[in-house]
């Protein structure tokens, strides 16, 4: 048996899937679904083979919720075990061995105490920007928390014609002004130019409100069943008038939804929380 004859393994799968981008855009698209029907495909086959070896009569499928949540788990773990190895996370350095020098001994005491695999589990990812801080420290909540609205201590910072060259919040002078409506009393704001954009009120007031504003774009994310799984890919439309098909790693709506936040993030922060997901059957 020569090499091309041997079945891939999951660590092969999961290279080839992060290979995907580098392909062009018109075969990128279709290879990644692929990819990603064959990693989902070899998480139902180890699910399968677990239940004959424990119990022959449990090899029969009981149900898509659970085939979903095993599928889930497997694509966490592995994204957790790739970062370790390629740039460590939050005391990676108690580890037994180095990231990137070998791979690290886990055992269940680093499971539960790790951040990052906390963290991948609630469907979130690092940003790959800076949040803006509140009196020095980072202001996440500010970003993904479930309020819209805070009070702040803000001022406006103008030019000599009374102009606004940009915006101080909780002691961040990072905010651009993006809009300013008349009477001064009120305008449209944005963290160094990435992230949600917030209106910010009350301007001749202390504290004053920091409000985020709702998403003003739609965008679809495309959901289809086979086999009991399902496979989610986000449809985004380019400059050129082409259209981008971007497969999620996800086994899960919530969790496609989450992938999509990240993909954004990723590549386009200027619109990062601007933008509202709705899903469509295929």
């Amino acid at each position: 048996m020569n090499k091309t004859d041997e079945p891939l393994d999951a660590d092969d799968l999961l290279i080839l899937a992060e290979r995907v981008v580098e392909l062009p855009a018109k075969d990128a698209e279709w290879v990644g679904r692929l990819v990603q029907e064959l990693l989902r495909a070899r998480a139902r086959e180890a699910e399968l083979l677990a239940r004959q070896v424990s119990d022959p009569e449990l090899a029969t499928p009981r149900g898509g919720e659970f085939d979903e949540q095993m599928a889930q788990l497997a694509l966490d773990t592995a994204e957790w075990l790739r970062t370790l190895w390629d740039v460590g996370y939050m005391g990676a350095g108690s580890f037994r061995s180095q990231p990137r020098s070998a791979f690290p001994a886990i055992d269940l005491e680093d499971i539960r105490r790790s951040s990052l695999f906390a963290r991948i589990r609630q469907g979130k990812h690092a940003l790959p920007f800076p949040p803006p801080t509140r009196q020095g420290l980072p202001w996440h909540e500010l970003l993904e928390g479930p309020a819209t609205s805070h009070t702040v201590d803000a001022e406006i910072i103008r030019d000599e014609a009374g102009l606004p060259l940009g915006a101080i919040i909780e002691s961040c002078s990072d905010w651009q002004v993006i809009e300013e409506f008349a009477g001064r009393q009120e305008c449209v704001v944005q963290h160094q130019g990435k992230g949600p954009r917030f209106r910010l009120l009350h301007l001749d007031e202390l504290p004053a409100e920091l409000r985020r504003e709702p998403p003003s774009l739609t965008r679809e994310i495309h959901l289809q069943g086979r086999g009991g799984f399902h496979s989610y890919t986000l449809e985004w439309p380019q400059e050129d008038g082409r259209t981008q098909f971007i497969a999620l790693r996800a086994a899960t709506l919530e969790r496609a939804r989450s992938e999509a936040e990240h993909w954004l993030a990723t590549t386009h922060p200027e619109m990062y929380g601007q933008v509202r997901f709705e899903v469509r059957e295929d």
